[in-house]
């Protein structure tokens, strides 16, 4: 079964709006792990605009299944990396004032950069995600780089389910087969949600786990959050 990683970025996000601690995002963390989610997944961007470099280390001492932190890997994120030493990373290639992710990383032109930090970051214990467009080319010099895994960047496919679902899904698979050839693990997010999920998990091989936050806690409003993850479990069913 894939995995399900819960990004509580938005939780976070509607507890800073308010400047205290409602909604608690540990025990949503450890809820969300009670309901059945494999892993948690957190983005701290450099204005702490929702979650905060606090939260990552006080979610380290308390997750029990997978810590995943995502974000660009500056000084900053790399020195927090150190502290917290997350079960894994994944590297976007987000400036600092990116609303949200919106691409992969070039693993052509920015492949000498990722060979040295992701060195750097396995050093420290962690398994390392590059986040990845859904080009088979670029997977190769991914895997030169010596990262575990890619992440497959899933916007394209979600923006264009509706009318070409089966045109759209074919890159993916390509992508994944060739993770496959050379080694590497797959993962995938953006955008994915109930209606898109289980159609992209049925069709793309190998896919180990999949980072869902923005689209989850929208559903979690109407469902309710122990309900919300049951139904993107489901999907994820083998």
């Amino acid at each position: 079964m894939t995995k399900l990683s819960v990004n509580i970025n938005k939780i976070a996000l509607i507890r800073n709006a308010r400047g205290s601690n409602n909604p608690d995002i540990l025990r949503i963390a450890r809820d969300c792990e009670r309901f059945g989610a494999q892993g948690i997944t957190v983005h701290p961007r450099p204005d702490q605009r929702h979650i905060r470099d606090k939260d990552v280390m006080d979610l380290k001492e308390i997750v029990t299944t997978e810590l995943n932190v995502e974000g660009y890997p500056d000084e900053r994120f790399i020195n927090l990396i150190n502290k917290v030493k997350p079960h894994q990373v994944t590297l976007v290639p987000d400036p600092p004032d990116a609303l949200t992710s919106n691409s992969g990383w070039d693993t052509l032109k920015e492949k000498s950069f990722l060979i040295d930090v992701v060195g750097q970051l396995k050093s420290y214990g962690c398994r390392v995600s590059i986040f990845l467009n859904a080009e088979p080319y670029l997977v190769e010099n991914a895997a030169a780089t010596g990262c575990d895994r890619i992440e497959l960047y899933t916007e394209p496919y979600a923006a264009n389910y509706e009318n070409s679902k089966d045109e759209y899904i074919k890159l993916y698979i390509e992508t994944a087969i060739a993770a496959e050839k050379f080694g590497l693990g797959l993962n995938a997010g953006h955008d994915l949600n109930l209606d898109n999920l289980q159609y992209f998990k049925t069709h793309v091989p190998h896919l180990l786990e999949v980072s869902i936050g923005h689209a989850l806690v929208c559903d979690a409003l109407y469902y309710g959050l122990e309900n919300t993850i049951g139904m993107y479990l489901r999907k994820l069913k083998d």
